[in-house]
């Protein structure tokens, strides 16, 4: 019983690093990955502590040419975890990259082509039920008095803070990590 665990966390589509840096924090605890489902299950298998690099790719379309797509970062030495919400995981010890930290990614081009990808496959379908559905319903509501339309109106106006927060969440790292990468 003692030998696995499971956590749940929850990282935003802008926080891969973050949840990049906690599995390889658990790794260094001595909790190895093994994989991610459910909504946000992270599970582990006890394991000797370990530096191991974890690095996240968001790439929809690598089901579609899977074999291909795990093959070219097995060359570069990186174990294909798992795929989850179109990020497939990787990871590769420390002590296997002859002594300077690398990833998946070559240059920080390829990041922000990453980062271009995820705005495409998760940000526009929000952006379209924003202002095909949340803005339009909450005009509509906010023009009936009725108990029922107000408490439809409530529950709309609560999905445009959230709407409005996810937007933030996504174009400020976005945007900072597309000026930095423009910088050099």
């Amino acid at each position: 019983m003692g030998n696995t665990k499971t956590e749940i966390r929850f990282f935003t589509v802008p926080q891969w690093k973050k949840e990049e840096n906690y599995l390889r924090g658990q790794h260094k605890n001595g909790w190895e990955f093994v994989c991610v489902n459910g909504f946000c299950l992270y599970h582990f298998r006890k394991c000797e502590p370990k530096d191991v690099v974890y690095q996240l790719d968001y790439n929809p379309d690598s089901i579609s040419h899977k074999n291909e797509y795990v093959q070219m970062f097995c060359d570069c030495g990186w174990e294909y975890m798992q795929n989850y919400a179109g990020y497939s995981y990787f990871r590769k010890a420390a002590c296997d990259m002859d002594g300077k930290e690398e990833g998946i990614f070559c240059d920080d081009a390829s990041r922000l082509d990453m980062m271009k990808r995820v705005f495409k496959g998760r940000m526009i379908p929000l952006v379209l039920i924003f202002f095909l559905v949340v803005i339009p319903q909450m005009v509509m509501q906010s023009q009936v008095h009725t108990a029922f339309n107000q408490g439809l109106l409530a529950v709309f106006c609560i999905m445009f803070v959230l709407y409005l927060a996810t937007f933030l969440l996504f174009a400020v790292p976005f945007w900072n990590y597309y000026k930095s990468a423009h910088k050099k």
